[in-house]
């Protein structure tokens, strides 16, 4: 996420989970790639392996969580979101 801003959040809530929020300011996901976005070789470029967001999803899961990405390309930008919980 090049030239963009980006920021992030952390939240703890009464379910006693942690919610992360990144937010970039990018060019949005195309809809095309966001049903598959999280499987393995997942990309619409020629750079990258497009395994890194499919680990993410499996280590979070492993780990109890859950993890889903708001993208709009009129608007720009992405938030992506996880969940862990505490215990």
């Amino acid at each position: 996420m090049t030239d963009a801003a980006n920021d992030s959040l952390t939240q703890i809530n009464s379910e006693k989970l942690v919610l992360i929020a990144i937010r970039d300011e990018g060019k949005g996901i195309d809809a095309e790639i966001l049903p598959r976005l999280f499987t393995k070789f997942a990309t619409k470029s020629n750079q990258g392996t497009g395994l890194g967001l499919y680990i993410a999803k499996s280590i979070i899961e492993a780990h109890g969580g859950k993890i889903w990405v708001n993208s709009n390309i009129e608007e720009r930008g992405s938030t992506f979101y996880f969940t862990l919980p505490l215990e």
